[in-house]
């Protein structure tokens, strides 16, 4: 039986984020066409993000054929030091010199409709639809929750929340602080070409050997069971 989803495992979370970041980049360099990524938080992520600027300074590649997006941030200003655009921008952005109108910062400061809506313009801009109308991302990163949840997708999202065919969706209810948050939603992680997974943390073991399992019911199961191939990046042993 062929599995929809890859499994890469690491003794721990540098050697995974190290090996994360090489893989990206060398898919970047493979396609120098414009390249579109969504970008997650979590505690892995300053590893990764310090992994991608030293391997692109060592090739001399700036990444500035490549548009970044989220695929969720916290209803905060952007200076918010629990802001995943800041810790983008000061991990990422600023040391690679990239250029700001290759920035699409979800508007965690604004209304959260407001943001949504504008957020969804943006993007539809940028990305190409597929025939279904769903906006291709090149990349999605996720991280994945205690929980299972993965981006701010929640194992108690709404009905509103898990029916929403736009690309971004306003969760209102979030168990984690703070409750309002901007989130991609589920037809865009299934429409993305490539979604790679950066699980970390012994505390995620369950979540993810449920995940993976048939019949998994966690956010990242319903991921996984929406995609041909979505590759998982872990120093879980499962």
């Amino acid at each position: 039986m062929t599995s929809n989803f890859e499994l890469k495992p690491f003794p721990d979370g540098p050697a995974l984020a190290a090996a994360a970041a090489k893989d990206w980049l060398a898919l970047v360099k493979a396609s120098p066409a414009q390249h579109t990524v969504a970008l997650s938080g979590g505690r892995i992520t300053k590893d990764f993000f310090a992994a991608i600027v030293n391997l692109a300074k060592e090739s001399g590649g700036l990444l500035g054929n490549v548009d970044f997006f989220w695929a969720d941030e916290r209803c905060l200003p952007p200076t918010d030091p629990e802001s995943n655009f800041l810790l983008a921008r000061e991990n990422l952005f600023q040391p690679l010199c990239i250029a700001q109108d290759r920035i699409h910062r979800l508007k965690g400061d604004w209304l959260p409709m407001a943001a949504v809506s504008e957020a969804i313009q943006d993007i539809r801009r940028v990305a190409a639809a597929d025939g279904a109308g769903i906006p291709v991302l090149d990349m999605v990163f996720l991280g994945m929750g205690e929980d299972g949840h993965i981006a701010s997708l929640m194992p108690n999202a709404t009905p509103a929340a898990l029916a929403s065919r736009e690309p971004y969706v306003h969760v209102s209810n979030s168990p984690k602080p703070p409750p309002d948050r901007l989130s991609l939603t589920y037809p865009m992680l299934a429409a993305a070409r490539n979604v790679w997974v950066l699980a970390a943390g012994t505390g995620k073991a369950e979540a993810l050997k449920t995940s993976i399992s048939p019949g998994g019911s966690t956010p990242l199961a319903r991921v996984l069971q929406s995609r041909q191939r979505t590759v998982i990046y872990t120093d879980i042993s499962v």
